[in-house]
């Protein structure tokens, strides 16, 4: 239920895209051709847009129900107190001091929702794709998030109906522990992406990739643009029952119209080993050590190009760059509604503003940046992360809504850093061993939030009264080392370039020394 996956996601999605070399029969195929291949071999697609639209949607309610929670249960204010916070009438008496409370609560409650939030998904992810991989089963990491967030979409239900006899606490533990369970967002992508790469062919794979792209970012664009409106528009049960609704439709097409992949090569006679777990249970087979063990050996092993350091670089990357993101958002809304006075549709249009600037600087970043002045992979992510320092001042100091706007537009070309680092991993280790590199960057992304979401709670709960946006510096100075280890990757690859010139002007001098010997004989 996080707005903060957008950029990480659609990063994510673009640098896949990105990597994916299109053949040269597919450059041949008309715009028509294609979308013909897209709309006649969709398979996940659709479960993938129900899980994001109604995740994203019901976002800015559930924040909602937290603050309504910490003032009208937990703190006990008198109803015309939570009302006047509610509708934003700072004139009332004593509004800024109540909304303090209540936003300083909810955020100190916000460090044990990411808790469970982090380490459970972590822990799951280092057995979950190892034995999706080992026995060929896709749709287990795709139908389970949905399943939990249909846990969670009733519980919220629950919190609603329940409002006076339920603590805000128990909202926390709804929000987070059905998707933790289950692998939230990291195991459906996980699954998404593996399983359009065991069901496609090579001709089609970059096309299927850009269409899971471009359904990824037009479901996160519109449910950050629903967000605000149905919360205003139809309230808590309104937007649970939508939510609701959209899951359940994904979920019973992905029982009943997807096939796993094991079923789709048992049709095509394909005979595949180690489907029974050889003679273990699921639970000692799932939790197997092994292979754990085995995903960290080949993830920091040595090899040339100072392999093992290159990698622990961007491992450092990884937490550094998608650490403040989490954390900021996870005080975002009540940074807006407090400094600003922000209502449930002015955040949700800034969101969709944010998101559809920070897409077009993306775009722009890899045609200028990328495919036309060839820039390193390094330099890029320099580029990125100064757009996001930049920001975090602006943000942090914006006196009006029109100075925060412009943060936005400043930050546009942060997403590219997401890009940088996967485009530079790709590079440096084989492609078979590339899946497992990924995995851990996906455990690491799942553990960060661990750190980042506490700190940040605890900074905008200490400072809300005097400077409210000295979170989002916190954000700029955090991010600052990855400038660092991007300009240390820059002076290793300009090594790297400079080794192939020394060994290609060594190979050419044996070839040009028979040439003139050859010529003098005769």
């Amino acid at each position: 239920m996080s707005l903060e996956k957008s950029k990480s996601l659609e990063a994510g999605l673009q640098s896949i895209a990105l990597d994916a070399e299109e053949p040269p029969k597919l450059k041949k195929l008309s715009f028509r051709q294609k979308a013909k291949i897209i709309l006649t071999d969709i398979t996940v697609e659709p479960i993938m847009i129900c899980y994001v639209l109604p995740s994203v949607m019901a976002s800015i309610a559930t924040q909602n129900l937290t603050l309504e929670k910490a003032c009208r249960v937990n703190l006990r204010f008198p109803e015309d107190v939570c009302d006047a916070l509610s509708i934003r009438n700072e004139s009332y008496p004593g509004y800024k001091e109540s909304e303090e409370a209540v936003q300083r609560l909810s955020a100190y409650v916000a460090i044990f929702k990411n808790v469970i939030q982090s380490a459970l998904p972590s822990a799951l992810l280092l057995f979950l794709g190892s034995w999706s991989d080992r026995h060929k089963r896709r749709k287990p990491c795709i139908i389970n998030p949905v399943l939990g967030d249909i846990a969670m979409i009733l519980c919220f239900a629950l919190c609603t109906y329940f409002f006076y006899e339920l603590p805000m606490e128990l909202n926390a533990i709804s929000e987070s522990l059905p998707p933790a369970l289950t692998g939230g967002w990291f195991a459906m992508f996980m699954g998404t992406f593996t399983y359009i790469s065991g069901v496609t062919s090579e001709e089609t794979r970059t096309i299927r990739i850009g269409a899971v792209n471009m359904f990824m970012n037009v479901s996160l664009c519109v449910g950050i643009a629903l967000s605000g409106v149905c919360y205003e528009k139809l309230g808590f049960y309104g937007v649970y029952a939508l939510a609701l609704a959209i899951y359940s439709v994904g979920l019973v097409y992905g029982i009943f119209f997807v096939k796993d992949i094991d079923e789709i090569e048992r049709e095509r006679g394909v005979v595949v080993e180690n489907r029974k777990g050889n003679g273990k249970s699921f639970l000692k087979d799932f939790f197997d050590t092994k292979y754990v063990v085995e995903t960290f050996r080949v993830a920091f092993k040595k090899g040339e190009r100072n392999r093992r350091a290159r990698v622990c670089m961007i491992m450092i990357l990884v937490m550094v760059i998608i650490g403040p993101m989490h954390g900021e958002m996870n005080v975002y809304y009540y940074f807006v509604r407090y400094k600003y006075g922000w209502d449930s549709i002015d955040y949700s249009i800034f969101s969709t503003f944010q998101f559809v600037t920070h897409t077009i600087g993306t775009l722009f970043s890899l045609a200028f940046f990328t495919n036309f002045l060839k820039v390193d992979d390094a330099i890029l992510g320099i580029i990125s992360n100064s757009s996001k320092i930049l920001a975090a001042f602006i943000y942090a100091f914006a006196p009006t809504p029109l100075i925060f706007y412009a943060g936005a537009v400043a930050e546009m070309l942060n997403g590219t850093s997401f890009i940088a680092m996967r485009a530079i991993v790709s590079k440096l280790v084989p492609p078979e061993e590339l899946g497992q590199i990924n995995s851990l960057f996906g455990v690491a992304e799942a553990i960060v939030p661990l750190v980042y979401g506490p700190l940040y709670s605890k900074i905008y709960a200490a400072t809300i009264e005097f400077f409210p946006g000295a979170f989002f510096l916190a954000g700029g100075i955090l991010t600052t080392p990855s400038i660092f280890v991007f300009f240390w990757l820059y002076l290793e690859h300009k090594k790297d370039r400079n080794a192939e010139i020394l060994q290609k002007s060594q190979e050419e001098k044996p070839l040009k020394g028979e040439k003139e010997t050859n010529v003098d004989n005769a």
